[in-house]
């Protein structure tokens, strides 16, 4: 099968296993992410491989966090994984943590000792280092190389005992220092870490090497296919020498798949750390971050990730895909699934001279002109009202069809409106404009021979509420040559006027605001009180340069 777009090699492979009978058990996946941080968009992508490859062959698929590193692990990035993987919509077979089998591991570097496979080295961790080589050159021996298995096997259950301090001493793999692939040059396993675990308390002092500890992770829990992302290349000889050296029947298969990159995005959780930690954004789930929790908080639709995440396919070499594409998912979706109202941004006072003042009508709007089945909302209209800044203009260029004196437009759901005087303050700014209705085009009634060119929205000013709005920018700026910075001002603070209804919206409710994008009132922000102050995020502007165009 080509790798190319939407195709998925891996499933080539799994096909070709079942084929000839690799394996007496289901089909068996999982995701397996450590818990330094929070999950991002690009981790969307595997858990999305590992959980539908095991839907597609009716197995199984766990969620394992692997705690091996006490020192950057927490419980409250366990609670934000197993919620990121619930909302895109999966469900895992068992919950695990590879430090659950701390015990097996460790029983497996003894026997590893024991084989002559592994010896305990008093080198420094520079030491080791600079003896592994390079592409070019081979790697030195250690002079604890050929320790006795049985020195070696008293220093690491010394280790173990915590009797040596951090650093003192390594469990490293015999295996070959002048190999072509640095990671098979003699690799640690084992590190000296007295340091309290999320999961084990104080029970060990020693931990086990990632390269070291999945292999072992994976053949415990009867994994079949072990999906990687494609920097674990290299690391499959390890993989696949750990399971052999032990002796361990039908091994899992290590298949790696490109990562995800997206332009304008920063995919690494150790990057987005330091924006948390350094105040840069306002948290783990800040909406402009690219973690799962900020996108969930931004507003994006675990459908429309799930989506994207089919569309761009499964393929071995890594690309780059325009985050346009993503957006062109969230917008596909939302244009379905929320009702429209109307707010108005950098509000601008109409006052509609012969309208009377003591009238309130009722406009009928529908609530999503996509789907008529969404019904319709009557919104208030009285005498002052609220337009967009961007919907007048003193002295407007040629083909503005917007409001300007001595225009008419239709006022949307309601009648048609001409401007006549501007008054401004002290200062020259405009604080109303005044104009005239015709009562004999009242949307819905009919008429004929009166045509106008532009349609604005508006909102009453007698009920309309203040909302804030939160509108974003890319958080990262991104040069032609792929180079990202922190972007500058990637958001914007507005007092918005609201049509009344929007005092009802809870926490996570989305709404299209008309002529402006998709919005969310903010999951955090928002009081779920009826008439408290609501503060809406923006998800999405309404066009898009994308179509239906691919990555």
């Amino acid at each position: 099968m080509s790798e190319s777009q939407g195709s998925n090699f891996i499933h080539s492979f799994i096909d070709e296993d079942v084929k000839n009978g690799r394996y007496d058990r289901p089909i068996h996946t999982r995701f397996p992410p450590e818990p330094n941080g929070y999950l991002h968009i690009g981790h969307a992508k595997a858990i999305c491989i590992n959980f539908t490859t095991a839907e597609k062959y009716g197995g199984l698929c766990n969620l394992r966090f692997d705690d091996t590193n006490p020192v950057k692990e927490d419980t409250e990035y366990v609670e934000s994984i197993k919620e990121d993987v619930a909302w895109l919509g999966f469900k895992w077979d068992d919950l695990r943590f590879a430090s659950d089998y701390f015990p097996r591991m460790y029983e497996g570097a003894e026997y590893l000792i024991e084989k002559g496979l592994a010896y305990v080295d008093e080198q420094s961790a520079d030491e080791i280092s600079a003896a592994r080589g390079s592409l070019t050159e081979p790697g030195k021996e250690s002079p604890w190389r050929n320790r006795p298995p049985e020195e070696s096997l008293r220093l690491f259950r010394d280790m173990k005992e915590g009797k040596h301090p951090d650093g003192a001493m390594v469990l490293r793999a015999k295996i070959d220092m002048a190999s072509p692939n640095i990671n098979m040059r003699d690799p640690v396993i084992y590190r000296i870490a007295h340091a309290s675990h999320h999961n084990t308390g104080d029970e060990w002092c020693v931990y086990p090497m990632y390269d070291y500890a999945h292999p072992i992770e994976d053949a415990i829990e009867n994994i079949t296919h072990s999906l990687c992302s494609i920097e674990f290349e290299d690391h499959r000889p390890l993989y696949e020498w750990v399971l052999e050296s032990l002796d361990w029947p039908a091994p899992p298969r290590q298949i790696e798949f490109a990562r995800l990159n997206l332009t304008h995005t920063l995919m690494s959780k150790r990057h987005l750390k330091s924006l948390v930690d350094d105040g840069t954004v306002e948290g783990w789930d800040d909406p402009r971050m690219p973690t799962l929790a900020g996108i969930r908080r931004r507003g994006y639709t675990p459908e429309a990730i799930r989506r994207f995440c089919e569309e761009i396919g499964v393929a071995k070499a890594n690309s780059t895909v325009d985050i346009e594409f993503l957006e062109h998912f969230v917008r596909e979706d939302l244009k379905e699934k929320v009702e429209n109202r109307n707010v108005v941004f950098d509000p601008i006072k109409v006052v509609i001279e012969n309208y009377p003042e003591d009238l309130t009508e009722e406009a009928i709007m529908e609530n999503n002109r996509e789907i008529p089945e969404m019904g319709e909302r009557a919104v208030p209209f009285s005498r002052e009202l609220w337009i967009d800044g961007e919907d007048f203009m003193e002295d407007p260029p040629k083909k503005y069809f917007r409001l300007f004196t001595g225009n008419e437009v239709r006022f949307k759901g309601a009648y048609f409106i001409t401007a006549r005087e501007v008054i401004k303050d002290a200062a020259g700014k405009i604080t109303e404009i005044r104009c005239t209705y015709d009562p004999e085009t009242k949307s819905g009634e009919g008429f004929e021979g009166r045509k106008v060119k532009g349609t604005i929205h508006w909102v009453d000013a007698r009920t309309s509420v203040p909302v804030t709005v939160r509108e974003y920018s890319y958080l990262m700026d991104e040069a032609e040559d792929g180079t990202q910075t922190i972007a500058k001002n990637s958001v914007t603070i507005k007092t918005c006027q609201a049509e009344p209804s929007l005092t009802h919206a809870l926490p996570g409710e989305r709404f299209q605001f008309f002529r402006h994008g998709y919005y969310i009132a903010d999951s955090k922000l928002t009081d779920s009180k009826q008439g408290a102050p609501k503060v809406f995020n923006q998800i999405i502007g309404l066009k898009s340069s994308w179509g239906k165009q691919g990555p």
